[in-house]
């Protein structure tokens, strides 16, 4: 059917989302009788912690929790989310202004760039790096202009091959650390270089931190903890990945008030609220102690012997000090492309795994792994790869 009127002209640089319309194939060979493991979407499989799931019940099971809420959370929220960034990172944030609740970090990516960008301006986005990011640039009218994440020196930006005329124009940039989908830690060195780099050109820095807490043998890192970054910076975090909320879609908006009010002016206009019950429950697993999330990550761990015997099996290279809840690996010269490699194991060993090609072209060369799999799943696909490799 043809409709009555046109698509927007901003969605002409937009497709479907890669994964959902993987989800879709996938959907369809399983009921073609193909027993497809998807290894490919980072969706959290395991529980969150009791205690998130009572306050969850406990809550709803009032009848006066579930009317329309506030725009910016119930100031124990705030404080919750003020002490975690205290606790987690050093960093000290007034509740009351410096925080903004959201229904999950990837709506905030879209209320940043409404709140901020005007059609035209630049936006600086990392490659590789999430999808979203440019999407949501080019939803706002905006135009991205990528920035190469540089292997040889562990994935840290590389702003050289953006010429000053484009950095003068620059209204904001994107990073992601701890990364994703490169695993990459992230540190001092790199925000304080961004920073400097925001100052210079006055450019709006986002920093995007929803895997701090997953697999990181280090201490959790922020922008936020680098003097001054308050002036130049917003950071976004998430409860899916580090509390198994994501279903729940709880997140964060972090930085200067001035900054968030701004944002306050788009989401107040987009959303009614976040439902009580589940703010509550948000607010237990904030307290989550540092016991629950080692049971956390030491199954991810569990699962991360699997998925680098499957990357060894593929005779991919990857960096095994990586964090979050993925493994990204380089594939070896006999593939012409990635999705040679992984269209062979979908159709051959039934086993879905991410090409890096959709975080951009310098991931053209790479897959990716997610480890929210159980383990029975990841040894069955492990044992179908290698099965494929025996014949070949």
């Amino acid at each position: 059917m043809k409709m009555i009127i046109e698509a927007a002209n901003k969605l002409q640089h937009i497709n479907e989302y890669y994964f959902s319309m993987k989800l879709k194939q996938i959907v369809q060979l399983r009921a073609a009788g193909k027993p497809i493991i998807n290894l490919g979407i980072g969706n959290p499989d395991q529980a969150p912690s009791d205690n998130t799931i009572q306050a969850l019940k406990t809550a709803a099971d009032n009848i006066k929790n579930h009317g329309y809420q506030s725009y910016i959370g119930i100031p124990a929220l705030r404080k919750a989310m003020s002490d975690w960034y205290n606790t987690t990172y050093g960093v000290t944030l007034n509740p009351e202004t410096e925080i903004l609740p959201l229904l999950g970090s990837k709506e905030g990516i879209s209320h940043i760039s409404n709140a901020f960008l005007n059609p035209g301006d630049v936006v600086l986005v990392p490659n590789p790096g999430y999808p979203t990011y440019t999407s949501a640039t080019y939803l706002a009218g905006a135009t991205p202009v990528h920035y190469a994440l540089d292997e040889k020196n562990n994935w840290a930006p590389d702003f050289s091959s953006i010429d000053e005329q484009t950095l003068e124009a620059a209204k904001l940039i994107w990073i992601n650390y701890p990364n994703m989908p490169t695993g990459a830690s992230g540190n001092e060195t790199i925000f304080k270089t961004i920073i400097e780099i925001a100052r210079k050109y006055q450019i709006l820095v986002v920093n995007d931190n929803p895997y701090s807490l997953v697999l990181n043998e280090g201490k959790p890192v922020s922008i936020l903890q680098i003097a001054g970054a308050n002036e130049v910076c917003l950071e976004l975090n998430s409860l899916s990945k580090s509390h198994n909320l994501a279903g729940a879609r709880v997140g964060l908006i972090a930085g200067a008030k001035e900054y968030i009010d701004t944002v306050l002016k788009v989401k107040s206009n987009v959303d009614s609220g976040m439902y009580l019950p589940v703010q509550e429950a948000a607010i237990a697993a904030l307290s989550n102690d540092a016991n629950w999330h080692a049971q956390r990550n030491e199954e991810y761990k569990k699962r991360r012997k699997f998925a680098y015997a499957i990357m060894d099996a593929l005779h991919c290279v990857y960096d095994s000090t990586q964090i979050g809840m993925f493994l990204w690996a380089k594939i070896p010269d006999t593939y012409q492309n990635v999705e040679e490699l992984t269209e062979k194991i979908l159709h051959k060993a039934d086993v879905f795994i991410t090409p890096g090609f959709i975080f951009g072209s310098n991931g053209e060369r790479f897959i990716r792994i997610s480890l929210c799999s159980p383990e029975a799943d990841l040894k069955e696909a492990l044992q179908r790869i290698e099965k494929l490799n025996t014949k070949n």
